[in-house]
């Protein structure tokens, strides 16, 4: 029996779960307050207080770190890679360090650092979001100097792509998707024969907007915000993402909260969730034009996808047009450690 440890950090919290195989031996969401983290100045600082969290927690769960296999990290922000599983390197490190800041980029060093301490055991990280098999016709854009960038989420995608293949005897490999994962972010990929041909930008740039990013703006109206010294470069950049979307419309994040208030008669509230759901069925048709209209399914996926009343304006706008499956929320757990458990039983790591 192979076990195996899943690290996955987020912003304000670490994620760690034990498999034994394919099977979960416990999951536990380790939370960090903001009083926790407000003497780090970056997100690189903050490792040796997670490290020690993480192992005190292994520690109460009678985990003996000699009895891991393989730890497998959540991918962060590094140079865009094809999607697989690979070995942490001293390289990779480096560039997450000098790149741009995500909590994710936490997952490959903690994970090097654990495996370390255990003889025989490598570290691995798997489909980070950066993960890019763009056809060249989709990295075009209206100028060279900006050409588009493939940034989702590349490990959920690709799990429930495995996981639906599975589900009708088939491989993902044969299926042409069109994955949406409707999430704090929404990405909307064309998935061909195994390859993540186009999807739009989901971090700060284009698509759908979400409970949290703007999406699609109009970049002249950007460009005169940009100017007008009413706001700092940062603080339009947390408009993009964090400060967009339903924050900016209904001043939350929370979809339950705006679909109860929309229930309950505010007439702008459903409208707001109706544009985003309008949007998001926007972007799908668009995949499903990317796939010249061969797609097996169109899956829906991620936290959003709990809620009938968007994945229903989704369903009538996109059920004439290709065949929808739903799994509601995501587990990034269990694909980081299917990943790790596809090496252990033959599967060649890819080098960074």
């Amino acid at each position: 029996m192979y076990k195996i440890l899943a690290i996955n950090p987020g912003s304000t919290s670490t994620k760690i779960a034990v498999y034994n195989q394919n099977e979960i031996e416990f999951v536990i969401n380790l939370q960090h307050s903001s009083e926790d983290l407000a003497g780090f100045n970056s997100v690189f600082e903050q490792y040796d207080f997670r490290l020690q969290m993480i192992l005190k927690t292994l520690s109460k769960q009678k985990i003996n770190l000699s009895e891991i296999s393989v730890v497998v990290g959540r991918g962060g922000l590094m140079k865009a890679l094809e999607s697989g599983v690979y070995e942490v390197s001293e390289t990779m490190i480096q560039d997450m360090k000098t790149g741009r800041e995500h909590a994710s980029n936490l997952g490959a060093v903690l994970a090097r650092d654990i495996a370390s301490r255990i003889p025989g055991c490598k570290a691995y990280i798997t489909d980070p979001v950066v993960v890019d098999e763009l056809q060249e016709v989709a990295r075009i854009s209206g100028l060279p100097q900006f050409p588009r960038r493939s940034v989702f989420h590349a490990l959920n995608h690709k799990a429930i792509g495995r996981k639906y293949a599975q589900s009708i005897s088939s491989s993902y490999e044969k299926l042409n998707l069109v994955i949406a994962h409707l999430g704090g972010g929404i990405s909307v990929a064309a998935h061909k024969l195994g390859r993540v041909i186009d999807t739009n930008q989901a971090l700060d740039g284009f698509g759908s907007f979400s409970p949290e990013r703007a999406g699609t703006i109009d970049a002249g109206a950007l460009i005169d915000l940009c100017f007008s010294g009413q706001l700092k470069k940062e603080e339009i950049k947390k408009l993009l993402a964090g400060k967009g979307g339903l924050v900016a419309h209904l001043g939350t994040n929370n979809l339950k909260l705006a679909s109860e208030k929309a229930l309950n008669g505010d007439a702008h509230a459903k409208l707001i969730i109706e544009a985003m759901a309008y949007n998001v069925a926007k972007e799908i048709a668009a995949m499903i034009a990317v796939l010249e209209g061969n797609v097996n399914a169109v899956i829906l996926t991620g936290g959003i996808a709990h809620n009938i009343f968007v994945v229903n304006y989704i369903q009538k706008m996109i059920a004439p047009m290709a065949h929808i499956v739903v799994y509601p929320g995501e587990d990034e757990m269990e694909a980081l450690a299917l990943a790790g458990l596809r090496v252990l039983t033959g599967e060649k790591a890819r080098v960074y």
